[in-house]
């Protein structure tokens, strides 16, 4: 395969579309060439059960971030969406850092372009920047530090009381941020599609169903349903919530690939997606996730490619205000 097919094939497609050899074993050829090649695999947990059972380590954006920064394998495989392996790239740059499908973005990055983000930050001189790890290595760049949802409130209460804050890009996070710490925030008008798209009475509804059941939520939802959850946190945030909560039945407002670990650490309880308004399409299921296949992982391995390429300057730049974010306790 020479390197101009696979720019080709990169360019118009964002992964390698080539034929796999009949009769493998996808998961037993994607072990293998981990062992060969001394690659580890980073999963989210919004990623596909198949690809979630392969993974080294598997976690949420602040446990995949501190993973990369330790691991010393000679290849990264994220099994993420763009700004995932951006980041694993920029906190350990001497890695090969590969992602199966480089069309695996996110709105949320997308709701925040760095040129209009930049001026945006220019009306406000004086205010710290602080963004949601869920970004462009560009926007990062432009921060003074970063935050995950597991540990925004920390962040946002380590910044003296008389500093205004720029928040972006979510700001349906920004305003339970807000809530929680008290701290009024300049926000950027970016958010979710998936948790945006869960529907405040439907899942009122729901409810009355499951009247035992137990409503948890990610902060990215909107506050109208933030309001009715009983817990509200990170997605490993609600993962622990589901394990040691007394409760046996849960309405799950997140991303729906979380279920999967959900009833492997809990099989004794049930876990009920969120209704989202539109019924035709699968919303609780975030389509950039799912672009990541085991044939692309496969391919990925196989041939090294796509690989994650960044500026040296740009990861210099983004990468301080993620060490920030990483040396708070």
């Amino acid at each position: 395969m020479s390197n101009v097919f696979n720019a080709k094939s990169l360019k118009t497609k964002g992964y390698l579309d080539l034929p796999i050899p009949k009769g493998i074993d996808l998961k037993e050829a994607i072990l293998e060439l981990k062992a060969k090649k001394n690659a580890v695999l980073l999963a989210h947990y919004y990623q596909t059960k198949d690809i979630q059972e392969l993974a080294d380590y598997l976690g949420d954006s602040l446990y995949l971030a501190k993973a990369a920064q330790r691991v010393d394998a000679d290849i990264i495989v994220f099994a993420g969406v763009h700004f995932m392996a951006e980041t694993a790239k920029i906190i350990n740059p001497s890695k090969k850092v590969l992602l199966p499908d480089l069309k695996a973005g996110c709105s949320l990055a997308d709701s925040c372009p760095p040129d209009q983000f930049a001026a945006f930050k220019a009306k406000h001189p004086g205010a710290v920047v602080v963004t949601y790890i869920n970004c462009s290595a560009e926007i990062k760049a432009l921060s003074d530090i970063v935050c995950t949802s597991s540990n925004a409130v920390a962040v946002i209460e380590s910044i003296d009381p008389d500093t205004p804050i720029i928040f972006a890009p979510d700001k349906n996070l920004g305003r339970y941020l807000i809530k929680e710490t008290g701290r009024d925030m300049i926000l950027w008008d970016g958010a979710c599609i998936v948790h945006e798209a869960f529907s405040f009475e439907k899942i009122v509804a729901l409810a009355k169903q499951y009247p035992k059941a137990k409503f948890i939520a990610h902060p990215e939802s909107e506050s109208q349903v933030l309001e009715i959850a009983h817990y509200i946190g990170s997605t490993s945030g609600l993962l622990s919530f589901v394990q040691n909560d007394p409760a046996d039945t849960f309405i799950v407002g997140t991303e729906a690939g979380i279920l999967h670990e959900m009833q492997r650490v809990a099989p004794h309880k049930t876990f009920v997606p969120a209704p989202v308004e539109d019924e035709t399409c699968a919303c609780s299921e975030c389509a950039f996730m799912k672009l990541n296949t085991l044939e692309k992982l496969y391919l990925c391995l196989e041939h090294e490619q796509p690989e994650i390429l960044l500026d040296a300057q740009l990861m210099k730049q983004a990468l301080l205000p993620i060490e920030r974010m990483l040396a708070l306790k």
